[in-house]
């Protein structure tokens, strides 16, 4: 089919009033932001760990709330850390290893409290372990954080 030149203008008009459209700012008051609901966050968020336990993935940053199964002895070879192990909704199980050198410790943890994490992943058979749960102090990583009972431990 060939054009002429009203029908190239006519072609050109269209595409041009179409692609404006698409680009241009909604009216004022109208929002058009798509939030996730808080679970779906947290399905994402699962499905991202289930992904890097199941791809053998390490020093991957992610972000979960898992509820806590375990207590654990702390370990004190080098920097101490407060261990603990979380289930997530899917069933996968973290162990977080949490540097109460550099970080405050989540005195008042038990079994059963839900906990949110912002660290890094590393994969092992057993679900994976989830550290640098706090700031670098010499800001060379990303700085990560633990939330219980609305307060931040970083």
């Amino acid at each position: 089919m060939k054009l002429g030149f009203p029908g190239l203008v006519v072609c050109l008009t269209a595409i041009l009033t179409a692609t404006a459209a698409c680009t241009s700012s909604p009216a004022p008051g109208i929002n058009t932001t798509v939030a996730l609901s808080e679970s779906d966050q947290g399905g994402q968020r699962d499905r991202r760990l289930a992904r890097a336990f199941a791809e053998h993935e390490s020093h991957v940053q992610v972000e979960g709330k898992g509820s806590v199964t375990r207590l654990l002895s702390d370990d004190n070879d080098g920097s101490r850390h407060q261990r603990f192990i979380v289930e997530l909704r899917t069933g996968q199980t973290l162990l977080i290893a949490h540097n109460v050198d550099l970080a405050p410790r989540i005195d008042l943890l038990e079994v059963g409290d839900e906990v949110e994490f912002f660290g890094e992943y590393e994969w092992n058979p057993k679900g994976g372990t989830i550290h640098w749960t706090h700031h670098d102090p010499k800001g060379h990583h990303v700085a990560g954080w633990l939330k219980h009972e609305g307060h931040v431990y970083q």
